[in-house]
């Protein structure tokens, strides 16, 4: 019997103005609870050999080392590769479903990723045809054959709460036969890929839901899904859990979003986030084991933000938060998440700052949506120059907004390291210590 449709969670539009206002509220300071996610295997929940391949959206056509890197996972040319792209809207609603150079719906998008496969090296690659038209297929046993053929499966992105809808069960938030399926493949080897909704949905609790990073600073996070794409809403029970031991983001650089990750771990009680940058991926192994352990493949990075050591406090100007550890990790690099170590990847050597050049200001750390001069990747710019430079220790940005303006600190403390691989430019950050502020 088909599940009843929860409201859809809208899609999330990159280009909206926010609105300013403040919130006066005694000083209160706490430490960041403990995560309740720890590095371990959970009962009942994908562990041991299978990988994940998680893309932070923007995934390229051209992208020969991650759609190889999954092909790879799958068995090479033998693979044999599902595609799932039910976050997508449904052919029913695509006024263009009938045209194909124009469709822009589950089943085309599905088609495209398959063709895609194919043409990367893949034997078979086919979609999965569960979507919001076929919601009572993730409990069919053709669909569940398919999926038990299948050696990696592959998750489109669009809207994350359209999975959730689909493949898990309503309230009770259990799996269909088609998840079931997909993690116990998981679990016996399968690699399980995603790009944007995609990657996000494999997390564990308190999956985002949506929100910019201003308003979640100002503002904080609320457990729902709401038509306001500005407000910072996470999901408590989360999507389908394959990866658990921290928080993800996706399009993080490119939207701005570290100030909404930060907010949103602190809220909910998570140490890390994992922040995904487009077009690249955090490939993970023996996901929710205690040898969890990750590699960043791609041109640009993935983000490691640490709240182990962070402190909040809420005073009549708005929230802050110091002592954040943001590690930049790229392509090759290294993270142990039981042990909480970055490392840099083969090739790269420690990065000794030459430049005397002062960090330019930065006056919209966080890429506002209402800045129509903003700059992408604005936060990672400004670390980037402080690791070049030897002239400060310390550099200071500021939101674009006001009411209030919010002052970020990153700091070179101990022990921050940067790493190159040609002794040019920093690369890879290490533990730079991070704080925000009002003003």
């Amino acid at each position: 019997m088909p599940r009843p449709l929860p409201r859809p969670l809208p899609l999330l539009p990159r280009r909206r103005a926010l609105a300013a206002a403040g919130a006066a509220c005694v000083v209160l300071l706490t430490a960041v609870p403990a995560t309740a996610a720890p590095a371990t295997a959970v009962p009942g929940r994908a562990a041991g050999p299978g990988s994940l391949v998680l893309v932070g959206g923007g995934l390229r056509a051209d992208n020969d080392e991650v759609y190889g890197e999954i092909i790879r996972r799958a068995g090479g040319s033998g693979a044999r590769i599902g595609v799932l792209t039910a976050a997508s809207v449904p052919a029913s609603r695509d006024p263009h479903a009938g045209d194909p150079d124009r469709c822009s719906n589950s089943e085309c998008n599905g088609a495209y990723y398959a063709d895609l496969f194919k043409r990367h090296g893949a034997e078979h690659a086919e979609w999965i045809p569960i979507d919001l038209d076929h919601i009572a297929n993730a409990d069919d046993d053709e669909v569940v054959a398919r999926i038990d053929s299948m050696t990696g499966f592959f998750f489109g992105g669009g809207d994350q709460y359209r999975y959730v809808t689909t493949l898990l069960n309503g309230g009770d938030h259990t799996d269909s036969r088609a998840l079931a399926a997909i993690r116990r493949k998981l679990a016996r080897g399968a690699v399980v890929a995603g790009s944007s909704a995609g990657a996000q949905i494999t997390a564990g609790r308190d999956m985002v839901t949506g929100g910019e990073s201003y308003r979640g600073l100002r503002d904080g996070s609320t457990p729902g899904y709401f038509d306001d794409a500005t407000r910072l809403g996470h999901l408590p029970d989360g999507g389908f859990g394959f990866l658990r031991s921290g928080l993800i983001d996706t399009h993080t650089g490119a939207y701005g979003r570290e100030g909404r990750a930060v907010r949103l771990a602190a809220d909910t009680g998570h140490h890390r986030v994992y922040a995904l940058e487009e077009n690249t991926a955090l490939i993970v192994d023996r996901p929710g084991t205690d040898r969890e352990a990750m590699t960043v493949a791609g041109p640009n990075g993935v983000a490691v933000l640490d709240l182990r050591a962070a402190r909040t406090a809420t005073s009549a100007r708005g929230w802050s938060i110091d002592g954040v550890r943001y590690s930049y990790l790229t392509d090759g690099d290294r993270y142990d998440a039981h042990s909480w170590r970055p490392e840099p990847g083969p090739g790269k050597r420690p990065y000794t700052p030459s430049g005397t050049t002062p960090v330019a200001a930065n006056g919209d750390v966080f890429y506002s949506a209402a800045n129509p001069d903003g700059v992408p990747y604005s936060f990672r710019s400004t670390a980037r120059a402080l690791a070049a430079t030897r002239a400060q220790r310390t550099a200071a940005a500021t939101t674009f907004e006001t009411a209030p303006r919010f002052l970020v600190v990153l700091g070179k403390r101990p022990p921050f390291r940067a790493w190159s691989t040609d002794g040019s430019a920093p690369q890879s950050l290490l533990n730079l210590s991070v704080a925000i502020r009002p003003q």
